[in-house]
């Protein structure tokens, strides 16, 4: 990711964060703060619902619409998502960070490893 793609997220997030009730976000006046003033149960069904429309739109596309839908719908879901992420204290740094430390790594080895560090939580786990 450019440093200009990182600007870009670091702006639209100091714009959510400026947006919170706590930072005088008016809920009359603004989608995020009025997401925000309704709490989780409000962002959390707006990114269910984008990721919904992500998976239309791809399979749209297979079907030969244009890329630009899933692009459009794929930035919705960003969006929400990054009000959730706000929410919780986090900012997009945080999820590129995490990108980044996946970053050379298998997949399939990680979700294998994930697999057995539950399986043996279970187990050690008391009874």
């Amino acid at each position: 990711m450019t440093s200009t793609s990182q600007d870009s997220l670091a702006r639209l997030a100091a714009v959510i964060e400026s947006r919170k009730p706590a930072q005088g976000g008016n809920p009359d006046s603004s989608y995020v703060a009025r997401l925000l003033h309704k709490g989780p149960d409000a962002f959390l069904k707006k990114i269910g619902e984008e990721a919904t429309e992500v998976v239309m739109a791809a399979k749209d596309v297979d079907h030969g619409a244009s890329a630009d839908k899933l692009v459009y719908e794929v930035a919705d879901l960003w969006f929400h998502s990054m009000i959730a992420l706000a929410h919780y204290g986090l900012a997009p740094a945080d999820v590129i960070a995490e990108l980044e430390r996946r970053e050379g790594t298998s997949g399939i080895e990680e979700k294998a490893l994930r697999k057995a560090q539950a399986r043996a939580q279970e187990e050690g786990a008391p009874q």
